[in-house]
């Protein structure tokens, strides 16, 4: 077997902070937090000399993390945040929940805003995608019976 698991997915972010605590209110744990610089970093990245705030967050589950990244050096040189739902290239992580409408409320109150609309997809799911901290496109699922 190649794959043992899919360890994280990497977000960049302007606030971490913010970032930190709207996934918390989502109900994923802080692992924790890190600065990663110099050349060794950036020989990983390709971005040579490099200075990231990192911040680890883990879901209820224990299986799945994100990575949140606050890149201090070199600037940022591209935004996607605003990126239609078809646009190439990774976009969105999609989150399972417990209660759809709670979640919606708590994290509204985190600035979040549907993306589109909430819709229910055959007796099977409760399904939206909602603008987080930054813009950043997230989808979460209820399953229903």
């Amino acid at each position: 077997m190649a794959v043992k698991r899919m360890d994280n997915v990497g977000i960049v972010v302007d606030d971490l902070d913010e970032t930190i605590d709207f996934f918390r209110e989502l109900g994923l744990e802080l692992e924790g937090r890190t600065m990663v610089e110099g050349e060794w970093a950036g020989r990983i990245t390709g971005l040579g000399d490099q200075q990231v705030e990192i911040a680890m967050m883990r879901t209820p589950d224990g299986h799945s993390r994100l990575e949140l990244s606050r890149f201090i050096s070199p600037d940022i040189i591209a935004d996607h945040r605003d990126a239609p739902v078809n646009a190439l290239g990774y976009l969105r992580v999609m989150f399972a929940v417990d209660d759809i409408d709670d979640t919606l409320e708590r994290l509204a109150k985190r600035g979040a805003r549907l993306e589109g609309e909430l819709v229910q997809y055959k007796d099977a799911y409760r399904l939206c995608y909602i603008r987080g901290p930054g813009g950043l496109l997230i989808g979460l699922a209820q399953e229903l019976g």
